[in-house]
């Protein structure tokens, strides 16, 4: 049993808890370094497997239960704490469907649970290519998209979910976003700088600017190809309220 394995096998491993990043930012992130291994759920006395080869998810199980089903009610759990095992592997494959589209429909899945609880104000678009449903971007994410060399932008809560953009991209974003936030601020407290208010990675792929208010992140995409400060000042420009 993959249960056995966990607790006798394979005791090391990084230990969390879910709460300033998301499973679901943990999952995409995961999925991004072609990660393998296994990730243990535990919420109040449920647990749950969730299992990767080369970055996509091959095998889940919580409760007798397996496959994507298992996935989706683990990801229906609204907080737990977490283990990332590396070296824990299994034979089994009952999940075929891309990480991206197991997420997707996940949050599907919990819209559709929870629509009866809450009035969405919000129209939900349907892509035609694919049949999954997104939410329309912000307007500030919409308005910086018009800036040249942003090639996407998303504002997100400070526990890393897209307030309103639950597009794959606007989800990836948000994922990477938080992800620097967070490690802005270790390094921000080891060098005595104090906690994230805006940071900027160069990369050869892509480049990515992060803003921080009382409440919310703002991640933006830039082409690689685009100078990254002045990008940055259209930004800011963009962000002031017009007098």
């Amino acid at each position: 049993m993959a249960t056995e394995t966990l607790r006798k096998d394979y005791p090391e491993g990084f230990e969390g808890a879910i709460a300033g990043l998301t499973l679901s930012d943990v999952i995409q992130l995961k999925g991004i370094n072609r990660f393998s291994g296994c990730i243990s759920v535990e919420y109040g006395n449920r647990l749950g497997y969730i299992f990767f080869r080369d970055g996509e998810i091959i095998h889940s199980e919580q409760e007798g239960e397996s496959g994507a089903d298992a996935f989706y009610e683990i990801m229906r759990w609204p907080s737990g704490s977490f283990k990332v095992q590396p070296k824990v592997t299994t034979t089994n494959n009952t999940i075929q469907d891309n990480w991206r589209f197991l997420i997707l429909e996940a949050h599907r899945l919990m819209d559709e649970r929870h629509e009866g609880d809450k009035t969405d104000l919000s129209p939900v678009a349907v892509n035609t290519a694919t049949g999954s449903e997104a939410r329309p971007t912000s307007t500030i994410s919409a308005k910086l998209k018009q800036i040249p060399g942003v090639e996407h932008a998303v504002l997100m809560g400070k526990d890393g979910i897209p307030t309103s953009d639950r597009s794959l991209e606007g989800e990836i974003l948000a994922a990477q976003g938080t992800f620097l936030a967070l490690t802005a601020d270790r390094l921000g407290g080891f060098f005595g700088a104090g906690n994230l208010k805006s940071a900027a990675v160069q990369g050869e792929v892509r480049q990515l600017l992060l803003f921080e208010s009382r409440q919310q992140y703002l991640s933006v995409a830039v082409k690689p190809d685009s100078r990254l400060d002045a990008v940055e000042a259209e930004i800011k420009k963009a962000l002031v309220p017009n007098k």
